[in-house]
């Protein structure tokens, strides 16, 4: 995981100013042969066996590094969806950045035991 630091002086800054400030960091450290995905609530949304088999074909591919991104609490700037290569909602409820990163990493988790037939996910 890379965690971008806060944005300094952004309650200073408008909505799309500290959009914009975020996307800049993290679009500096993505390199152009880097798959991005946005988590992002207008975003596809998958059941935990859709995320597991999205997995395994980014798996099969010729993909280098696979970034899934997190964004700010206003979002993603345009930059940042004209450099995505698709986005995934984990749901239509609202959460905390913070809070997403533990979601995600319980789905990511769900997802490999999924592939693996390990008895962690129930149907």
């Amino acid at each position: 995981f890379i965690v971008i630091p806060d944005i300094k002086k952004a309650k200073n800054l408008s909505e799309v100013q500290q959009k914009k400030a975020e996307g800049t960091e993290i679009l500096k450290r993505i390199i152009s042969s880097d798959t991005l995905i946005l988590l992002d609530a207008n975003g596809k949304s998958l059941s935990s066996i859709g995320f597991s088999e999205f997995l395994q074909k980014k798996m099969n591919s010729e993909l280098k590094n696979l970034i899934i991104c997190i964004g700010g609490p206003y979002g993603f700037s345009e930059d940042m969806y004209e450099r995505a290569h698709g986005k995934i909602s984990l749901s239509n409820m609202t959460f905390s950045h913070q809070m997403v990163r533990l979601f995600f990493v319980e789905q990511i988790y769900r997802g490999y035991t999924i592939l693996n037939n390990e008895p962690y996910h129930h149907q």
